[in-house]
């Protein structure tokens, strides 16, 4: 149950887990691990070269240790039974046994009752049964217990089927707000593998990029086929350990859904027939119900814990999320599985990407002036027979300092460069030659429109990327959950214990009544006696 239960949690964790270090490419050569890669045991940076050159994050500027956060300190400050009952200071971490252990103490409560329950009943059964002892009432009291008797009977049957109620209708919210939980995070997966997918197809476009003999560098070539290596398994195992988690999740939930909706319905028709024959005076009937009941009881005991511990477990995780958004560059349990790098790495991989768009800028514009605008003579390798006024040049979008600048009169932004460019196409003849005015041929017009593209899509989609990378994203993933889903989930997960609660008790206390009944000297007289006066009465 709890190992389960942890790849509910881990999932919500893991499926963001190699978001926060991409680009992925190892420092010594290309990453063999992947699964290590994808839980972020990899320690990843920026792009190597103009594309990825890899960096480690920046050290500190101090000797000090990073200051060091214990997520939900207070709250998990409890009993570990694996340490002999010593309160566990280690804060939440789904890593450390002795955080399950202190978490499965929460419910000991319900595994001690059961065990209590099951032994002391069974020896009252025991008794009653090998060593033929019988409860006697007084007979001129007789009628007054019974009645009584009967009273508490149909108060604690009450008690037991307002707990299968509550415990029917908290399993199905609970089990349609998990199933919504799982929804949304595996949505989120979907959503950062279509990043890394589109960074990677947008990648292998920048290695097509060629206008007539000007090309990026080979070394930048290579780098984008290893990193695009790495992108690619890392996306597919992102999907892949996702389908799988959430396959085993939905699976378990499912049972434990179907578990529940069992235990509520066979209590509710053992405290209703066990009442009918109580009543009816049944003795050997009454018997079977009466042990039936007892091994029931001691099971929801048992499920009263487990979901005690559901519902720890939970809200454990659910504040570590929300004190980890107001603190997602502190050293804390999630660092191993978020390993968030710190600005200046992120800035540094800004600056990256930066250098890359303006190389394929340069690769536009050397073609624009070496070829398009010159007026070579026809025995140059760069003539067409280009003409007529010289083509503008692509807008660099950043100066020197890789700051934000602004287009000159004299340039054309990449959102219009495809539209201006058009008008000095020329139209060419069979050899490839200009025969109208124009100062780029067909072909080279669509290499540069390719050119612009590349650089628009870079631009546009590297801010998603390194919002995965600084964990952005991830904390306002968290942030959302904590807010939208953690509630609903503890509540839901009240109700069920609430309910299993109920169960349990009246139950339990219409056991003892149901021997009561079982063993009272001529019941059926008894019960004819008290129902007489009734009918005497509805007979005048």
């Amino acid at each position: 149950m709890i190992i389960l239960f942890r790849r509910f949690i881990f999932l919500l964790l893991v499926c963001f887990g190699c978001l926060s270090s991409v680009p992925a490419f190892a420092r010594n050569g290309p990453i063999t691990d992947h699964v290590k890669f994808i839980f972020g045991e990899v320690n990843l940076g920026p792009w190597k070269n103009e594309i990825s050159d890899l960096a480690q994050a920046p050290a500190p500027t101090n000797d000090k240790p990073p200051s060091t956060l214990m997520l939900a300190a207070q709250r998990t400050n409890r009993p570990d039974i694996l340490r002999h009952f010593k309160h566990y200071l280690g804060g939440w971490d789904i890593t450390n046994r002795h955080y399950w252990a202190s978490v499965g103490f929460t419910g000991a409560f319900g595994f001690i009752f059961a065990a209590l329950w099951f032994v002391s009943f069974g020896l009252v059964l025991v008794v009653y049964h090998c060593c033929g002892w019988r409860i006697n009432m007084q007979a001129k009291r007789s009628d007054h217990s019974q009645m009584i008797c009967l009273m508490m009977l149909i108060l604690f049957t009450i008690v037991a089927a307002t707990g299968c109620i509550l415990l029917s209708i908290g399993q199905d919210e609970f089990h349609e707000e998990v199933l919504h939980t799982l929804k949304y995070v595996v949505n989120q997966s979907d959503y950062t593998v279509e990043i890394l997918k589109n960074v990677t197809q947008y990648l292998s476009l920048a290695k097509t990029i060629s206008v007539a003999e000007v090309f990026l560098p080979s070394d930048v070539m290579t780098d984008i086929d290893k990193l695009n290596i790495d992108l690619n398994t890392a996306a597919d195992t992102l999907t892949e350990k996702t389908s799988e988690n959430a396959f085993k999740i939905r699976r378990f939930f499912n049972a434990v859904r179907l578990a529940l909706i069992t235990m509520a319905a066979v209590m509710l028709i053992l405290a209703l027939l066990g009442l009918l024959l109580s009543i009816l005076g049944h003795r050997h009937a009454i018997h079977i119900f009466i042990v039936s009941g007892w091994l029931l009881v001691a099971v929801t005991f048992i499920l009263c814990g487990v979901f005690v511990i559901m519902d720890n477990a939970i809200s454990d995780t659910c504040l570590a999320m929300e004190e980890w958004v107001e603190n997602p560059h502190m050293e804390t349990a999630l660092s191993n599985i978020l390993p968030c790098v710190d600005r200046r790495t992120t800035n540094h991989t800004l600056t990256q990407s930066k250098q890359v768009i303006n190389s394929i800028v340069n690769v536009v514009n050397t073609y624009i002036y070496t070829f398009a605008n010159s007026d070579p003579t026809p025995d140059d390798n760069r003539y067409y027979n280009q003409s007529g006024h010289p083509m503008p040049p692509l807008c660099y979008p950043f100066d020197s300092q890789l700051q934000d600048r602004q287009c000159g009169s004299y340039e054309v932004s990449m959102a219009n460069a495809s539209l201006v460019w058009k008008k000095y196409t020329c139209m060419v003849s069979a050899s490839g030659i200009c025969k109208t005015t124009g100062r780029i041929t067909p072909d080279r017009f669509t290499q540069l429109v390719a050119a612009v593209n590349e650089s628009y899509a870079l631009k546009h989609y590297t801010p998603p990327l390194l919002c995965l990378q600084n964990c952005d994203f991830v904390r306002d993933t968290f942030q959302n959950i904590t807010s939208n889903y953690c509630g609903p989930l503890e509540h839901y997960l009240s109700i069920v214990n609430a309910g299993l609660g109920l169960i349990s008790v009246g139950v339990l206390l219409c056991l003892v009544l149901w021997i009561l009944h079982a063993n009272h000297p001529r019941r059926e007289e008894a019960f004819v006696k008290l129902l007489l006066p009734t009918k005497c009465m509805s007979c005048k």
